[in-house]
């Protein structure tokens, strides 16, 4: 397909009263080529309409150019045709006058004859010959729409502009309309650009769907090609495998679009108090178990007295909305996966390196990989079981559940998996899910199993769903589930404030690691506001007997460890096993400059700043050698020789990981 419109480095700014602007849409880079139906989309104010003004002629851009077949939009002109929300339509005329006037001023090198065969033909291929003499007065919400549909189709033109045609009709109208849509343009070749609120609506028409940024200042933040077959039917193109994929990630980018809207108006410029540089933060959560630490220094009022006095704690539901709100500076600090900030420091976010550093290991263990409870009933108890289901069943794709590729829980089931000879990568299919979709993806039969963290793995066998075929015990007994994790320039910027941080969230781990307060902090986990669990669910240490016992599955529960000695320090062997075993899958590239990162990410001098002034000497020596189930003991001395020593892996590849110099961000 040829280029029709070419959108290059747009900027668009509007003047306001008393001499100040409004930037609309920056930056703004879009080719739409010949034949294709694109969608614009995003949240009110974004400034989807005035690009498409812009690429209508309408309006001219302050800054880059719009261009068609290579010529510059500079006014409206009969090869674009807009058709509005508002149908504007003639009200003193027919629907046949209303594309008559269309076709009279546009085709005027058709004879009389040709013009009114134009005007027949298009009446028909919206299906009102029976109204080609009534008035819009006469005529339903949809019907007016099919005119202006009908006029904007009748004078040929190049390119389709459509301002959410279907947004004021019924949900059954809009159906009917926009099947009608599809086929008209399919049929005829038009290349069209929708702008739209309705997700499924971009999804059944759009071969790309064009994702803006909030304004002001607006971005193309994402692009998203639609690779459904044509043609399609609406009730038909929800059952294709991809559709739910696609639909979920346009939802997430709008959710993080809105979270991040609320956190603007919610943002203020560093307070600074009680000798501490900001005491104003953003801090990134997801609702599992693991999050106690942070929700109990909340609730217990340890932010605020280690000065950190307006401590907001933000609710995501996956990790993605983590590492996106830590990259685009919403969020001052996150509970992280244990791997996420080597993975974001060596590039493994859009393969651009953002140092994060990491001074505080917040919980161990409290994970555990749990299967569909078809396999228990098949005799698969045990690891060995497992392998040979998969050799028997060579032609059945089967698929497992993690959170995100760096998180252990990844990393635990294919190192799991690779010890018995089964390799991740060609004998299953690892998927990255949201933990709270985990349970009804495994319910819906979309995944045979999942690694994940609690209350998932209880609540799978509580519900007769699922059962725990090995917990992280059985695995790497002390492994780091969770950290904290902030920006290298943040740390800089509020060093203080990253001790005080530290302090209240390891003050927290001791409270949440004594047994006298689990009842309490159970009852405060399953609020709504947090983990939205019944209680039952949530279990921070030694759990009831019978509690996902289902015999003869080899353990029945993975054990939160959230403080005591070596639990909270950070261990650069940790992280450089974890960047080992990303590498080992494909996730990032091993780095040559391994030691520079490592000495980059752990920051055990603050964590030993913290645990000095909360008169904790006692829990920061080193946790030493990691010692894993198969027998296998990881150092820190040789990485590379113990990546060529693994059997089953990934091509693994070598990189200079070029980081910036450790400066700290203006505050």
């Amino acid at each position: 397909m040829t280029d029709l419109v070419a959108v290059e480095q747009v900027k668009k700014v509007f003047p306001l009263a008393g001499g100040g602007e409004y930037i609309a849409l920056t930056g703004i880079d879009l080719t739409i080529k010949q034949g294709e139906f694109v969608s614009l989309i995003g949240h009110s104010g974004c400034g989807k309409s005035t690009l498409l003004d812009m690429i209508a002629g309408f309006s001219q851009p302050t800054a880059g150019s719009v261009s068609m077949e290579g010529k510059p939009v500079t006014k409206p002109g009969p090869n674009r045709m807009v058709v509005f929300q508002n149908y504007s339509l003639l009200p003193w005329m027919t629907v046949r006058q209303n594309i008559e006037l269309a076709v009279k001023n546009v085709l005027t090198d058709l004879s009389p004859a040709e013009r009114q065969q134009v005007i027949e033909q298009h009446i028909d291929m919206v299906g009102l010959r029976h109204a080609a003499d009534k008035p819009p007065d006469q005529l339903s919400g949809g019907m007016k729409q099919r005119v202006a549909i009908a006029r904007a189709l009748a004078i040929r033109p190049k390119l389709l502009l459509l301002d959410e045609p279907f947004g004021a009709l019924d949900a059954l109208t809009r159906g009917n309309l926009q099947e009608q849509l599809m086929q008209i343009c399919e049929e005829n070749h038009v290349t069209a650009i929708m702008v739209t609120h309705d997700v499924d609506e971009a999804l059944l028409l759009s071969d790309r769907v064009v994702m803006l940024t909030n304004g002001p200042e607006s971005k193309i933040g994402q692009i998203l090609t639609v690779d459904l077959p044509r043609p399609r039917k609406r009730m038909e193109v929800v059952n294709h495998p991809n559709y739910y994929s696609y639909r979920s990630e346009i939802i997430y980018f709008l959710n993080q679009q809105k979270r991040i809207k609320q956190l603007r108006a919610r943002k203020q410029s560093a307070i600074a108090r009680h000798g501490l540089e900001k005491v104003n933060l953003e801090i990134g959560y997801v609702p599992l178990t693991a999050c106690a630490p942070l929700v109990i220094a909340k609730e217990k009022g340890l932010f605020a007295h280690h000065g950190l006095d307006e401590v907001n704690l933000v609710r995501e539901s996956s990790w993605r909305g983590i590492q996106d709100g830590i990259a685009g500076r919403h969020l001052d600090a996150a509970q992280m996966p244990s791997g996420m900030p080597v993975w974001l420091t060596v590039g493994g976010m859009d393969n651009k390196p953002l140092p994060i550093v990491s001074a505080l290991t917040l919980t161990r263990n409290g994970n555990a990989i749990t299967l569909d409870k078809r396999f228990n009933d098949e005799g698969v108890y045990v690891l060995d079981d497992l392998k040979k289901h998969l050799l028997k069943t060579p032609d059945k794709q089967h698929t497992f559940g993690v959170v995100h590729p760096s998180s252990m829980h990844n990393l635990l089931l294919r190192y799991w998996l690779a010890s018995a000879g089964i390799d991740p990568k060609h004998d299953t299919t690892i998927s990255t899910l949201p933990p709270a979709q985990m349970l009804a993806n495994l319910q819906a039969g979309n995944i045979d199993g999942f690694c994940v963290g609690e209350p998932w793995n209880t609540w799978a066998a509580m519900e007769g769903i699922g059962y725990t075929i090995a917990t992280d015990l059985e695995i790497w007994n002390g492994h780091p589930g969770k950290v904290l994790g902030v920006r290298e320039d943040w740390s800089l910027a509020y060093p203080n404030t990253h001790v005080a941080l530290v302090k209240a969230l390891l003050e927290a781990c001791r409270y949440c690691m004594d047994g006298n307060n689990r009842d309490e902090i159970r009852q405060i986990l399953s609020g709504a506001d947090y983990l939205g669990a019944d209680v039952e669910y949530i279990h921070l240490g030694d759990p009831d007997a019978n509690t996902c016992d289902l015999q003869p599955s080899p353990a029945a529960y993975a054990h939160h460890q959230f403080f005591g000695q070596g639990v909270n320090r950070p261990s650069r062997t940790e992280h450089l096993w974890l960047m080992t075993q990303m590498a080992r899958w494909g996730d990032i590239p091993f780095p040559r400059n391994w030691v520079e990162i490592l000495e980059r990410v752990c920051k055990i001098s603050v964590f030993s700043i913290a645990a000095r002034e909360l008169g904790l000497p006692d829990i920061t020596y080193s946790r030493g050698p990691i010692h894993l189930f198969d027998g296998v003991t990881f150092t820190a001395e040789d990485p590379i020789a113990y990546l060529n020593s693994l059997e089953i892996k990934h091509d693994i590849y070598m990189a200079e990981i070029p980081l910036t110099a450790p400066v700290a961000r203006t505050a």
